[in-house]
């Protein structure tokens, strides 16, 4: 069939019709990089410029790679392979082996925990999960970054790496793990030995490179800026001599650089193929004009040569609303409210596979888990298991079920848990190294909860503690597609919702502390990271921070440095700490402070002219409304809308409309009982 190239933007047929060679594409978030590059393998199949079977299309995740299949089809393309680089070199490794090797056997080693394991305490390391896990960690990242064993104390101080431990210790875990390979019935090869050992296969035989190149002679790269050097070195060996290759990327969505990603081969482009067709796709179709203008804010303030290539987003779909800013007294406060405003979109029929819920590290999740559980909201976690299903923390709570066996410990639980999750991890600085920060980051959400149920029913015992662990943990909704997402922005990458909750965005958090000790590279590592959670909004999109971590904790937490500038209404500070002074009372016209006055709208010791018969009256329907609709009475009105409505006294629905916290949706199923109850009071 013809391929219809009247779907296509100005830009995107531009990069479409590119001629055969070198083509770089820039494509900023939601402006139809999948279309292009697809329409451009179908073109050039179209025009008998390219076989479909002679395209090898290279994606980073199984699901891009099957979305490209399945749209070429529906262009009238198949026969083209659409992979994951791995999946490439696998395929190709297993065809090529005997002409390499002759008979030596080889077999995936799919899982090196093991042996990575035994490596470990050969150096003289301890052996425990998080150092284990970050030490191949650190054997993944030398090797796509081609540095050998020797090599990598030298290699660890130029990139500045954050080293589990000594990294000659490291060095030697990595060179004894290398050994234990080469075994005498064959040799084993983990996921990065398939890409070394295709890419030496074709520099190193002349019949392979030959017969390889014959069967593939155009090349497609999705999310360019992301690629290691060892993929780059394989991408390279795939090419020769040859130029037809069309890379797509942005630099300003690189998150990925502490794998071993880096943009610098998307940066070159144009200076390693001088004749590059290079087009940028800015169009942005996924996220309304409101929304890219905050991320086209956000990323105009990075500095460095990766700044230099940012592109200006122009959102294509209707105006929407505005994003949101608010700052909350606590962790607590922040997952309550942040629930409450799900509620609300829900009630308006946003879907809740619509909605997600994005942070910086997956330890953030717990208050969002205990809130939406709490609240009755279906929720799935993305990117990693629910906090109570986690290693660290499942054995936690088991060392507090065995504490409680035992007579000479004080009644403290939260002192007993601090003690018991000590040995496990919970040390009292944050520690080096992505895995032992992880599962800390854990047991101090787990030692905050402990603190939160103490607070919440003051002279519990152990026991007590340890039952109300259980109960939250049993009372929660299982994962289903058609709840919230939570997620962390990471691995939100590449995904999209109606409605986005970017929450924790406090210093030490975004950017994260780590790499605010790191230097600037990182910091503008964690503003792209921002960015990219940012442009995962289509509509709504709420960003968030609390002011302390507990409810009884002093506010000394500060917004992240990457709203500066930008919401110039919450500039107003009280010592050091920035607040929100976004709401003033409408009685007194003084700011409001708390997000309970910002709801009512007035502070507390306001008279706001309220009949509290009205209120009364208010209640009492909106109990029996609950009942009889078997939903928290919060679902329906909150407190604070009632007080609005009891002294707004409104007489129809466009003066009901106007009361904060009165949305369409509300108006439609209870405007009219409302407005019953109101005119009894006139």
């Amino acid at each position: 069939m013809a391929l219809d190239l009247s779907v296509l933007d100005e830009d995107q047929l531009k990069a479409a019709l590119a001629p055969r060679g070198p083509v770089c594409i820039l494509a900023g978030a939601g402006t139809g990089k999948t279309r292009t590059i697809t329409y451009r393998i179908a073109h050039l199949c179209d025009e008998g410029m390219v076989s479909p079977q002679r395209v090898l299309a290279v994606t980073f995740t199984n699901r891009a790679a099957g979305e490209m299949r399945d749209r070429l089809r529906q262009l009238g393309v198949g026969g083209v392979q659409a992979r994951t680089f791995h999946a490439a070199a696998m395929r190709q490794l297993k065809y090529f082996w005997p002409q390499i090797v002759g008979d030596l056997p080889w077999k995936l080693l799919s899982n090196k925990f093991p042996m990575v394991a035994r490596a470990v305490r050969s150096a003289g390391l301890e052996p425990s999960t998080e150092m284990i896990r970050d030490i191949i960690g650190e054997i993944d990242w030398a090797k796509s970054f081609l540095v050998s064993a020797d090599a990598y104390p030298a290699a660890a101080a130029k990139y500045q790496r954050k080293t589990p431990s000594d990294p000659a210790k490291v060095a030697q875990a990595y060179r004894r793990y290398e050994e234990m390979k080469t075994q005498p019935e064959g040799m084993l090869l983990d996921f990065s030995d398939v890409l070394i050992h295709t890419a030496g296969a074709i520099e190193n035989s002349q019949g392979v490179a030959e017969q390889f190149r014959e069967q593939y002679r155009t090349f497609v790269v999705d999310e360019y800026q992301d690629v290691t050097p060892l993929q780059q070195r394989v991408l390279n060996a795939w090419l020769g001599e040859r130029d037809d290759l069309t890379v797509v990327g942005d630099a300003n969505q690189t998150i990925y650089s502490f794998t071993g990603a880096t943009p610098g081969f998307l940066l070159d482009f144009s200076r390693t193929y001088e004749n590059a067709t290079v087009v940028k796709l800015q169009r942005d179709y996924r996220s309304t004009p409101q929304i890219t203008d905050l991320a086209n804010e956000v990323i105009a303030k990075a500095h460095g040569r990766i700044a230099g290539t940012r592109l200006q987003l122009t959102g294509m779909r209707p105006a929407g609303p505005e994003p949101q800013y608010h700052a909350y007294e606590s962790e607590p406060a922040e997952a309550r409210e942040v629930t409450g405003q799900i509620l609300t979109l829900l009630n308006e029929g946003v879907k809740a596979s619509e909605i997600a819920i994005l942070y910086r590290t997956n330890a953030q999740s717990v208050a969002f888990e205990e809130a939406l559980a709490d609240a009755g909201v279906v929720y799935q976690v993305r990117g990693g298991e629910g906090f109570f299903e986690r290693s660290e923390v499942r054995e936690a709570v088991g060392e507090l079920i065995r504490a409680t066996r035992r007579t000479d410990l004080p009644n403290d639980p939260v002192a007993i848990a601090r003690a018991a999750f000590a040995p496990l991890g919970l040390s009292a600085a944050e520690p080096d190294g992505a895995q032992a920060r992880e599962r800390w980051q854990s047991l101090r959400a787990l030692v905050g909860l402990v603190e939160q149920i103490v607070h919440d029913a003051p002279g519990i015992d152990l026991p007590g503690v340890c039952v109300e662990l259980q109960q939250r943990q049993a009372n929660k909704q299982p994962p289903t597609v058609e709840g919230v997402t939570l997620s962390s922005i990471h691995a939100a990458k590449g995904l999209e919702w109606d409605a986005v909750f970017l929450v924790g965005l406090q210093e030490g958090s975004m950017p994260i502390r780590h790499a605010i000790r790191a230097g600037d590279e990182q910091v503008e590592e964690e503003r792209r990271l921002f960015y990219v959670g940012v442009t995962r909004a289509r509509i709504h999109l709420q960003c968030s921070w609390s002011l302390a971590k507990n409810p009884d904790s002093a506010p000394t937490r500060n917004r992240t440095r990457f709203l500066d500038g930008i919401v110039p209404e919450l500039e107003e500070s009280r010592g050091n700490r920035r607040t929100s002074r976004a709401k003033r009372c409408r009685v007194c016209r003084l700011a409001l402070d708390t997000p309970h006055e910002k709801a009512l709208g007035r502070h507390e010791h306001c008279d706001g002219g309220m009949s509290e018969d009205v209120f009364s009256s208010l209640r009492a329907w909106r109990s029996d409304r609950a009942r009889q609709d078997k939903v928290p009475p919060y679902i329906i009105f909150s407190d604070a809308t009632l007080m609005n409505i009891a002294e707004a006294m409104p007489s129809d629905f466009p003066g009901l409309l106007s009361v904060s916290g009165v949305g369409a949706t509300k108006l439609d199923n209870y405007g009219a009982e409302v407005l019953q109850i109101l005119s009894n009071f006139r």
